[in-house]
């Protein structure tokens, strides 16, 4: 049977923008990046940019755009990314968004307590197995950015403590080249050695220059060794809108496209063919307060914006969403939580990170992942649409029901329900009474209730002990490298 007017499966989705805004977004970004150019602070990657054909003066490189298109021509279009077993985890292409923990604050809303702390190692640790054992959590960043070893072997520590309670792919900041360089043997370690990491990689880089088209030494030295493995990155310069970047959301996005596109000339002018993503992040810098804001509605769609535009490219991109300004669990940071959620799945962003943060991104709290992760199920099933054909239309049940009957004992129900209705962990939908009865919890106790059950109860598969063994080692190298005495 050929059915010409129906269609047995489509997502929801919507558009920012149409094909000409895009086409034009394109071109004032390579206008911007051949005539207004970058500062960069590294004297190899200014000679290897200028024998690609770039204008170089002092520190200044502008970047023609047929250098552009070469290095867009040789970037992978998507890639796979496995977890911490070399199981199949993530396919970062077209349209597909997962979703994956907030990072880098320097504090941390305890788990158990409530009480706010500056983020130390074992914080990093609740927060992977909490996204280890979370269903919608499809990735993990280490929850922060410790404050209690020194920071010039912070990574190591945060690598370590993400790896060994979660199997989930990992997506990391490094602070030093050197310290990059050992996350990456760590890394090799886990997964048995460098051919294995590099056929089935579970860690995915994120290099960050500054807004405004400064491009630090270090960073550069960081991307290229990632470039230098062969291992994906996606890059996150963030533009501020009206402090680091322009107030109107087309200029911001131009900004930082032309930002993300020279990350990722410096990767493919390194290594030609190395795995590399379009991303950015955005912010509203709040005239009011003088704050960052994570959460207001401008910044998705600015994101979902630039998605379209590295969708036009073929390319990966980066998407922040599931956070909130609020500082308690309460009615905005569900709101703002669910609304970029959603709205970002809906654009089809790729890697969508920072689920957890909360205070304009200085807290990272497992509380708030967990009501993410609830929030992220509800978007899923939203955005996995209407399944029509034969069985879904259900004529036969129909019929056999009838008026004034009811489906309840039908097998079309019993075969259908669980796939076709999405079931809440955590929003109540039971009677008042029965509410009542169990306790009356809001939803910061049934959060809380949640959490104590998977701290309690949880371990992700563990490591070998040679392994463990092995990764302690290159910490403790790394110590006595890096740390100055």
């Amino acid at each position: 049977m050929i059915q010409t007017g129906s269609t047995e499966k489509r997502s929801v989705s919507f558009r920012v923008l149409t094909n000409d805004q895009i086409a034009e977004i394109k071109r004032a970004a390579f206008e911007v990046m051949s005539k207004v150019g970058f500062k960069v602070y590294h004297g190899g990657a200014r000679k290897m940019l200028n024998q690609a054909g770039a204008l170089v003066s002092d520190e200044i490189v502008k970047v023609p755009e047929y250098v552009v298109n070469e290095c867009l021509r040789t970037a992978p279009k998507g890639w796979t990314v496995y977890d911490r077993e070399g199981k199949r985890a993530m396919e970062v292409e077209g349209r597909k968004s997962y979703y994956g923990t907030s990072t880098a604050s320097p504090n941390t809303k305890d788990a158990l307590s409530g009480e706010i702390h500056p983020t130390r190692v074992a914080d990093i640790a609740i927060g992977a197995k909490v996204a280890d054992a979370l269903m919608n959590i499809d990735w993990v960043m280490p929850m922060g950015s410790v404050q209690d070893v020194p920071p010039t072997v912070a990574e190591l520590y945060e690598f370590e403590a993400a790896v060994t309670h979660t199997t989930k792919p990992i997506v990391f900041l490094g602070y030093t080249a050197r310290g990059v360089e050992m996350v990456y043997e760590m890394a090799i370690e886990v997964a048995g050695g460098i051919e294995n990491l590099q056929q089935r990689p579970f860690l995915i880089f994120y290099p960050e220059p500054i807004s405004p088209f400064v491009f630090p030494a270090d960073v550069i030295d960081r991307l290229f060794i990632c470039a230098d493995l062969n291992m994906p990155q996606i890059q996150g310069p963030t533009t501020q809108f009206g402090a680091t970047g322009p107030v109107t959301l087309a200029g911001a996005v131009v900004q930082a496209l032309a930002e993300s596109l020279m990350c990722l000339v410096l990767a493919q002018l390194r290594k030609p063919g190395c795995p590399c993503g379009l991303g950015c992040n955005f912010s509203v810098f709040d005239m009011t307060t003088g704050l960052l804001s994570i959460a207001a509605p401008e910044m998705s769609l600015a994101l979902a914006a630039q998605a379209e535009v590295a969708q036009s490219f073929g390319l990966p991109s980066w998407g922040l969403a599931g956070a909130t300004d609020a500082k308690l669990i309460d009615a905005q940071a569900g709101s703002e939580s669910a609304f970029s959620i959603l709205a970002q799945g809906l654009a089809g962003l790729n890697l969508i990170h920072d689920v957890g943060y909360m205070d304009n991104g200085m807290v990272c709290s497992a509380e708030q992942l967990v009501l993410g992760d609830e929030n992220i199920g509800m978007a899923k099933r939203f955005i996995r649409g209407i399944e029509v054909n034969s069985e879904t239309l259900a004529r036969e049940v129909i019929e056999k029901v009838g008026p004034g009957g009811h489906f309840l004992n039908e097998d079309h129900t019993y075969d259908h329900f669980k796939s076709e209705l999405w079931t809440p962990t955590l929003m109540t939908r039971e009677a008042y009474e029965d509410w009542q009865s169990q306790g009356a919890k809001d939803m910061a106790g049934r959060i809380q209730e949640k959490l104590r059950v998977i701290l309690k109860n949880h371990e992700a598969p563990p490591l070998s002990d040679k392994t463990l063994a092995a990764l302690n080692q290159i910490k403790q190298k790394g110590e006595r490298e890096l740390v100055k005495k």
